[in-house]
């Protein structure tokens, strides 16, 4: 595989439904049903089928002893292509749980700003 096939497809977050109102919201930033993803669930999966083909390559390429700097090269565009991934859902977590949270006020929009702040700097440690 090579660095140009590891690119990801241009990143494009559905917002809520702003017709559907602040009752079509509840339940839909907890920890159960759908979330800010589900709009994009089938693109979400075909993007993480493709990352799963760059690992699956990269086990070929060190069964069968490609040079060390290609093998590293790899590795390099299937962790861009992981953060990419991630940034794609924590912008959809801040467009829906988030601005969900906001609209209620008081302390659930406390914890999901806490709760984006500790993923933003999980994926900042990675």
């Amino acid at each position: 595989m090579t660095t140009t096939q590891a690119r990801t497809e241009p990143e494009h977050a559905q917002e809520a439904d702003p017709q559907a109102g602040p009752a079509a919201a509840e339940g839909h930033h907890g920890g159960h049903g759908p979330h800010g993803y589900s709009a994009q669930k089938d693109a979400h999966l075909k993007r993480l089928r493709r990352i799963e083909g760059q690992i699956r390559g990269l086990q070929r390429m060190v069964d069968e002893d490609v040079y060390c700097i290609d093998v590293l090269t790899q590795v390099s565009a299937s962790t861009k292509a992981l953060q990419s991934f991630a940034l794609s859902l924590l912008e959809e977590h801040l467009r829906h749980c988030v601005a969900a949270a906001a609209e209620e006020g008081g302390t659930e929009l406390d914890a999901k700003v806490a709760e984006a702040t500790a993923a933003i700097s999980r994926l900042l440690r990675s």
